[in-house]
């Protein structure tokens, strides 16, 4: 029970420092985020400059990490298994992208800036948490279970065919 609470306040404590971090950073400014992604037009670099540094704290941690037996809390690691890259990941980034340039936010710096106390940040988490809820508890169509189905035999499929690849 003790691993359970402290899995869970190490969590807790890797979001605040992550959201000190984007708040510190400026990281919260929509207008910030969209100047990155205008390279045609008025390009703001400074999300590049901390993407670089993310990612040589990540890295750092990487390295460590493969000296290491087991993490502290845990008896194993849990890394992603590697698997074969399709089509429909790419066009998620796609979808993303089209998604942020239209909502001019995500629910990572939306939820952070809640504690700048604008009132759309506290718009915005009161309907994203509107919508979890309504997916979460909505019973699923037809067509979703259709569509669950069709994705679990194409990923059954995928699999019989890197096996039989090896």
């Amino acid at each position: 029970m003790i691993d359970v609470f402290a899995r869970i306040f190490v969590a807790l404590l890797a979001g605040a420092i992550f959201g000190f971090g984007l708040s510190l950073s400026g990281m919260l400014d929509p207008a910030r985020v969209r100047g990155f992604l205008d390279i045609a037009g008025h390009f703001d670099p400074s999300l590049a400059f901390v993407l670089a540094g993310a990612v040589a704290v990540s890295s750092a941690g990487c390295l460590i990490s493969r000296r290491l037996r087991h993490p502290l809390l845990d008896s194993m690691f849990h890394l992603p298994v590697k698997t074969r890259h399709r089509p429909a990941a790419r066009c998620r980034c796609g979808n993303l992208r089209r998604w942020l340039g239209h909502e001019r936010t995500l629910p990572g710096p939306a939820i952070a800036s809640l504690a700048l106390g604008l009132v759309p940040s506290y718009v915005f988490a009161v309907a994203m948490l509107a919508g979890i809820l309504v997916h979460d508890n909505w019973p699923p169509s037809n067509w979703a279970q259709r569509r669950r189905l069709a994705a679990k035999q194409t990923l059954n499929a995928d699999a019989k065919a890197e096996a039989d690849c090896l």
